[in-house]
């Protein structure tokens, strides 16, 4: 194997990128350059220099959709989800690049390959009230993960390990799918009600932003070619970012991922 330095990661990452939105437009799929890579492409018009990492955006029917048909056509990429890999770690997916590995954050580390992220949004109520209770349980989900995924050990920090088995006990959740679960049903709470508002209830965020964003979906340009991003663009950078314009202080302007990768030897 040898390992991918950042040029090469991002040359990876784009070449995914091509190939999961080529899909999408060629099967009606809905998609957004999301997060980071939105403001990169509004700001920087492509990377943020600081960043390493490539974020698409899908309301929940079309990510049902690409979950669905996106590996049936793909032998190189494919896609990843709790729904496909009942031992992946996230409630959201991504694209991966199976001729590559990557762990996470280290060859100790989950076991993957470099990817890009594949974010879901679903339908948030019209109460913020009920939006904060439906973060709150997120966030109680991702409390437990992160306690049952702590190493137990006769040596180890004895109140992580109480707390680890105490949550297990208590919850009586099967890790890593059926929490992940849990926090997928959580999300989809509204699924079956119109609302006018969609939230990030499978990610890290809380933000809620009107579906109007997405009335319309434009081009915009990010590291010399042409994606989508909803045409509220900039409604939607404010509910991750404030504003999103201003540069960070120096000392935050650095990568928030540690990972090391590998290209797979023919």
């Amino acid at each position: 194997m040898q390992r991918i330095d950042s040029k090469e990661l991002k040359k990876i990452q784009l070449e995914i990128l091509d190939a999961a939105t080529s899909f999408c437009e060629q099967n009606g799929i809905r998609y957004w350059l999301d997060c980071g890579t939105l403001l990169g492409a509004i700001r920087h018009k492509g990377y943020i220099p600081w960043d390493d990492d490539v974020d698409l955006g899908m309301l929940r029917e079309d990510y049902d959709r690409f979950l669905t048909l996106f590996n049936r056509e793909n032998s190189k990429y494919k896609f990843v989800c709790i729904e496909n890999s009942p031992d992946f770690y996230l409630a959201h997916g991504k694209v991966c690049d199976t001729e590559t590995l990557l762990y996470e954050p280290d060859e100790n580390g989950y076991k993957l390959h470099v990817n890009i992220d594949i974010f879901v949004y679903d339908n948030a109520p019209n109460d913020d009230g009920e939006i904060e209770r439906m973060y709150d349980v997120r966030d109680r989900f991702r409390r437990i993960h992160r306690v049952k995924t702590l190493p137990v050990s006769r040596s180890g920090n004895k109140i992580k390990t109480v707390l680890k088995h105490l949550r297990k006990k208590f919850y009586n959740l099967r890790y890593p799918k059926a929490i992940i679960l849990k926090i997928v049903q959580n999300a989809k709470k509204y699924s079956d009600t119109e609302t006018e508002r969609v939230g990030n209830f499978s990610a890290l965020t809380r933000m809620s932003c009107n579906k109007r964003v997405f009335d319309e979906f434009i081009d915009v340009e990010f590291e010399g070619k042409k994606y989508k991003a909803p045409v509220g663009y900039d409604e939607w950078l404010k509910c991750f970012y404030g504003d999103y314009m201003q540069l960070p202080p120096e000392e935050k302007r650095v990568s928030h991922h540690s990972f090391v990768a590998y290209t797979l030897e023919p």
